[in-house]
């Protein structure tokens, strides 16, 4: 005997309720409540101990090393930790319009050239589209099969009779599983469907790829759940009038979640960027005071990135402060050190922090260069364009260790930089790079002798 049970889900963020709500109490998006219905089994199954699962010592426990397969494309690699782990289940997210489908159909095609059975299955696209999309992408291989359904049911009866090596969904708001009856994208059917696609991914060793679409707000749309269900999150940034892409991991049981991919998008899909500080020096303000390079560290690679600062003298009694690419209370902080510490007269000015390029910094190593960019701006002083500057600032002004030291001082003498502002304790046990000068500071009143 089965007993149905009502209850209202918010299809923002998986909030469940046992009445209708106007707005959500977990996250306060408006008319988002939509009806589900829960069928509970009240029959009490007795237990099956004839099971294969039983508690194992972990020293006894065997398995098989398995070499990650590569994607044919190293940025993606490198995000994914060294390749892709066989029965992972990975999601992609990102905004409309933003490259998911062209990244995923290009894994595909590269995929099947190394003679693996990929299967990409379309929900939103039908075969005759995708084959339009492949043409522009000058694809062209045997072992990839296109199919557009939406039925999980159907789907799985395929994947059973392929036995295909990789699985790509395209997107999970638009499969459904018959049995529930609520539409697809809602809560119900893509926990649901998440589900079944762990299942054919853990018990047939097929990696699967689902996409998700996001919420306004950027988050992946549909339950939280979703996100802890999957093996990796992949998120894929950038400004649809930018040419640029960043893939960044949010989260990974196989790798790293600070690893970054890099790539460009063209007339004939999306291209990896070997060398991202070009691109996030190019233009670079080189005669322009508020201009700093910070070499700073992504996962394992180091880039360098340039912070641009503007500090103009303001008519109101409240100054504005705006940082992007920075956290802002960060910020304000570093704005009161400059204040406190070297006596700099910044309660008139208006100021406006930007990291070039679409960059997040959350490193402390950054502060050294906030501060330097602010204080070159106000001063109307341009810091050389070959030299970069890293370290953190503490709240007495003093400037503290920072990590792989080493390794952005590499990278910077590589992008043709001479000079580099560094901690003072991270002087000991450095090798200088050839006609590359090192400089250690112990406290910002030292930097300022230096420049000002």
């Amino acid at each position: 005997m089965s007993k149905a049970k009502t209850k209202f889900v918010c299809q923002n963020c998986g909030y469940i309720s046992p009445k209708w709500l106007g707005k959500c109490l977990e996250c306060g998006e408006w008319n988002s409540f939509v009806e589900d219905v829960e069928i509970k089994e009240t029959k009490t199954a007795s237990l099956n101990i004839n099971s294969e699962a039983y508690p194992q010592k972990l020293k006894d426990i065997a398995y098989d090393h398995e070499s990650r397969v590569s994607t044919r494309m190293r940025e993606l690699d490198i995000v994914l930790g060294g390749g892709l782990v066989n029965g992972s289940l990975i999601l992609v997210g990102g905004d409309p319009g933003i490259g998911k489908s062209t990244l995923l159909l290009q894994v595909a095609n590269n995929l099947s050239m190394d003679k693996k059975i990929v299967l990409y299955v379309s929900g939103e696209e039908s075969i005759k589209q995708t084959k339009l999309r492949a043409e522009r992408l000058s694809m062209a291989t045997e072992e990839l099969y296109i199919m557009a359904e939406n039925n999980i049911e159907r789907i799985k009866y395929h994947v059973e009779q392929l036995k295909p090596h990789v699985l790509i969904v395209d997107s999970i708001q638009t499969v459904f599983n018959p049995e529930i009856s609520s539409a697809p994208g809602t809560v119900s059917q893509v926990r649901e469907s998440t589900n079944q696609f762990m299942n054919i991914a853990k018990k047939f060793g097929v990696t699967t790829f689902i996409v998700g679409h996001v919420t306004k707000q950027g988050a992946i749309a549909g339950p939280k759940i979703l996100e802890h269900m999957v093996d990796t999150v992949l998120y894929f940034e950038g400004e649809r009038q930018s040419i640029f892409r960043i893939l960044r991991a949010v989260k990974n049981r196989f790798g790293s979640t600070n690893e970054i991919g890099i790539f460009e998008m063209t007339n004939l899909g999306l291209i990896e960027v070997d060398n991202p500080s070009k691109i996030f020096l190019t233009n670079s303000s080189k005669k322009e005071a508020g201009s700093v390079i910070i070499p700073t560290l992504e996962g394992t690679r180091t880039v360098l990135v340039e912070i641009q600062c503007l500090a103009s003298q303001t008519n109101f009694n409240m100054p504005r402060r705006m940082a992007i690419g920075i956290d802002y209370n960060r910020l304000v902080l570093l704005t009161a050190v400059l204040e406190k510490k070297v006596g700099m007269s910044l309660y008139n000015q208006d100021i406006y922090l930007n990291v070039v390029g679409g960059m997040s910094l959350d490193e402390p190593a950054a502060d050294l260069a906030v501060v330097m960019a602010i204080a070159s701006s106000f001063r109307e002083v341009c810091i050389s364009s070959d030299m970069v500057i890293f370290g953190e600032v503490g709240l007495t002004g003093e400037i503290r260790t920072v990590n792989q030291v080493q390794q952005r001082v590499n990278e910077a003498s590589k992008m043709g930089f001479k000079k580099a502002i560094i901690p003072k304790s991270n002087l000991e046990g450095i090798q200088r790079p050839d006609q590359f000068t090192i400089i250690g500071m112990q406290h910002i009143e030292d930097v300022f002798k230096y420049f000002f």
